[in-house]
């Protein structure tokens, strides 16, 4: 079978492949000079995106509470910053699917954050669709200085407790 042959999964089958995934490994080499020492977990996607949909309507999770949460799941010293970005936006990709089917209740993926409040230019659509959502749902969105992405105002009064999302998943 050729590539050209060969279907592209969907966002919704890329969330469903666990690739052998969570696992727990120490933090060696080069990842110990950024990470520092200890054990990183590399989450499946399905993991991230069930944080995801536990966060409720007027609240907002960053990634780093996330990852925190993956931690403490598997008692690993910290939450793979790269894969848990990267699995967020699939879960994300997954959402507008079933949107895009007619499903409403997708994955709330806007109130995902980057780790300081900022919008996600990877999500669907964008920083402006990102906006849309967030604003519908009564936050206020400032605008980024310089090359830096709009945030959230007041971002940290509207996090979720991890006890809250740390209870359910």
């Amino acid at each position: 079978m050729t590539s050209k042959s060969r279907q592209r999964k969907s966002w919704r089958e890329k969330l469903a492949d666990s690739k052998d995934l969570p696992k727990v490994v120490e933090i060696t080499g080069k990842m110990s000079t950024r990470w520092g020492t200890g054990t990183v977990v590399i989450p499946a996607p399905r993991e991230v995106d069930e944080i995801m949909k536990k966060v409720p309507r007027g609240k907002l999770i960053t990634i780093n509470q996330t990852r925190e949460i993956l931690a403490r799941k598997y008692g690993a010293t910290i939450g793979c910053p790269i894969t848990t970005g990267i699995f967020a936006s699939i879960a994300a990709r997954a959402a507008e699917e079933e949107a895009a089917e007619g499903r409403v209740d997708v994955t709330p993926y806007w109130r995902t954050l980057k780790s300081d409040g900022e919008l996600n230019p990877k999500y669907p659509g964008g920083i402006e669709a990102q906006r849309a959502h967030l604003e519908a749902e009564g936050h206020t969105v400032k605008p980024g200085r310089g090359k830096a992405p709009p945030k959230v105002k007041d971002f940290e009064k509207h996090l979720v407790q991890l006890e809250e999302v740390w209870t359910q998943v």
